[in-house]
C-alpha cells in the first residue's frame, strides 16, 4: 500500500512540476566509510606501539537549484567515527552540520554575487583548498564578489565572531577573525596564470582590547600545457605579523613537470620548497612559510607529516622532491605511485643534525564497481631519518612506520 502511495505521489509531481523546473533542481548523495589501520600516520610510532584500526564515514545530502536569475547549494554533513555514538542516540551533541549553504545572485552573464558557507578551490589548491580527503572538509563563512568575463577576478570578504553580541571578541574556533583576498585568472590555448593576495587577520587581545595581527600572502600559480608535457610552478611569499607578533618573512616556490609517457600512464616530477625556521629559531624572526587554508594531504606525503592538522607550523620548513606515476592501462582500474624525498629548509643546528627528514612511498588503488560506486586501496611507508625525532615531539625514527586504508565511495543521484 505504501509503495503504491509513494509512486502516485511521484506521478502527480511530475504532472503538475514543470520539466523546465525540475531540470534546474538535482539532489544527490556521498555514503563514504572509510577503514584505516595505522601505526606512525601524522608522526612517529613509539617502538612498543600497536597499530590503531578505526572507521570514519561520511554522509551528505546535496540539494541544488540553478535558474538564470541564482545558483544556490545546501549540503548536509554527518561525520563521525563507527562505535563513537550511542545506539540509543538524543542527537544534541551529534547533529548534521551544513557543510555548504550559499546563493549566488546572478546580476549580469559576469558578474555575481556568492555569500554563505562554501568551499574555496584556487589553482592547485596550495592556499585555499577544500581538503575533501578529510572526512569533515573545509569550508568557510564569506562574501565572494565575482567577475568571470575576459578574465576572472574574485574578492572575498569573511569576518568571524561569537555568539555573544555585546562584545566584539572572538576566541575561534578557526584560525581567522577576518579575512580578505582577491584572485585574478586569465589563460590562452595552451597556458594559464593566476595572482593571488591574501590579508589573514588573527585575533589576540592587547590592554583589555581585541585586535588582529596580519600576515600577507601574495604570489601566482602559472601552468604550460604542449602537446605530451604540462609544466606548473608555485611562487609564494608571505609578509606581515604571525599570531605571537613575529616579523615573517617565507616563502613557498614549486616547480613540477608532467609527462605522457603512453595513453594510459602519466610521470610527474616536482620539486616544493617551504622556507622554514633554523633550530634553534632567531627570536622575533619567523621565516616558516605556512600554507594555510590549502589542500595539504596532496602535497607532501599522503602520511600527513607535514602542514595538517597544525602539524610543522613556524618549524624547521621543507624540501620536497617527489616522483609521481599514474596508470589507468585497465578500463575499471587506476593505481598511483609516489615517492616523496624529505629534508628541513631550516638550518638543523642541535648535536650536528642532518637536515635528511625522511623517504615515504605512497600506494593507492581505485577499482571503479559501477558509475556510482568506487572502492579504493592504499598502503604508505616511511622510512624517516635520525632528524625526524627531533622536529616530532613524540616517536622514534627507529620504528616502523606505516599507514593503510580501505575506502567505498558511492555518490547517487537520488533526483
Amino acid at each position: 500500500m505504501k509503495k503504491n502511495q509513494i509512486q502516485f505521489a511521484l506521478v502527480i509531481l511530475g504532472i503538475f512540476i514543470p520539466s523546465v523546473l525540475l531540470a534546474q533542481f538535482s539532489f544527490t548523495g556521498e555514503f563514504r566509510p572509510r577503514t584505516e589501520i595505522s601505526h606512525g600516520y601524522g608522526t612517529l610510532a613509539e617502538e612498543d606501539q600497536n597499530a590503531s584500526t578505526f572507521t570514519s564515514q561520511r554522509t551528505r545530502l546535496n540539494f541544488q537549484y540553478n535558474n538564470e536569475f541564482i545558483r544556490t547549494i545546501v549540503m548536509l554533513q554527518d561525520v563521525r567515527l563507527w562505535g563513537n555514538q550511542p545506539q540509543l542516540v538524543e542527537n544534541q551533541e551529534k547533529a548534521v552540520s551544513l557543510h555548504q549553504g550559499w546563493f549566488e545572485v546572478l546580476f549580469n552573464k559576469e558578474f555575481s554575487l556568492k555569500a554563505g558557507r562554501q568551499e574555496l578551490n584556487y589553482d592547485d589548491q596550495r592556499i585555499f583548498g577544500n581538503v575533501g580527503w578529510t572526512q569533515q572538509a573545509r569550508s568557510h563563512d564569506l562574501a565572494l564578489l565575482k567577475y568571470e568575463g575576459s578574465f576572472k577576478f574574485h574578492l572575498g570578504i569573511a569576518h568571524n565572531e561569537n555568539g555573544n553580541r555585546r562584545n566584539n571578541l572572538y576566541d575561534g574556533p578557526d584560525a581567522y577573525k577576518d579575512m580578505q583576498f582577491f584572485w585574478i585568472n586569465d589563460s590562452w590555448d595552451k597556458a594559464s596564470f593566476s595572482l593571488l593576495f591574501l590579508n589573514n587577520g588573527v585575533p589576540f587581545i592587547s590592554g583589555g582590547e581585541q585586535e588582529n595581527r596580519y600576515s600577507q600572502t601574495f604570489g601566482g600559480h602559472f601552468r604550460y600545457q604542449p602537446e605530451k608535457i604540462q609544466l606548473a610552478a608555485n611562487l609564494y611569499a608571505q609578509t606581515g605579523k604571525d599570531a605571537l607578533g613575529r616579523d615573517i618573512n617565507a616563502l613557498n616556490l614549486m616547480l613540477e613537470a608532467n609527462f605522457k609517457a603512453n595513453p594510459t600512464a602519466t610521470a610527474t616530477f616536482g620539486y616544493e620548497y617551504l622556507s622554514g625556521n633554523d633550530s634553534p629559531q632567531e627570536q622575533g624572526k619567523n621565516k616558516a612559510f605556512n600554507p594555510l587554508y590549502g589542500t595539504n594531504h596532496k602535497f607532501n606525503g599522503f602520511m600527513d607529516y607535514f602542514y595538517v592538522g597544525g602539524q610543522h607550523i613556524n618549524s624547521v620548513g621543507l624540501q620536497d622532491a617527489y616522483f609521481k606515476w599514474a596508470c589507468s592501462r585497465f578500463k575499471n582500474i587506476q593505481w598511483n605511485l609516489h615517492i616523496h624525498y624529505f629534508a628541513a629548509a631550516g638550518e638543523m643546528n642541535i648535536a650536528d643534525a642532518k637536515s635528511y627528514l625522511g623517504t615515504e612511498i605512497d600506494f593507492d588503488l581505485t577499482y571503479t564497481i559501477n558509475p556510482i560506486s568506487k572502492l579504493t586501496f592504499g598502503y604508505s611507508h616511511l622510512l624517516p631519518g635520525e632528524s625526524m625525532s627531533l622536529v616530532k615531539s613524540t616517536g622514534t625514527h627507529e620504528s616502523t612506520n606505516n599507514w593503510a586504508y580501505l575506502m567505498l565511495s558511492v555518490t547517487p543521484k537520488f533526483y
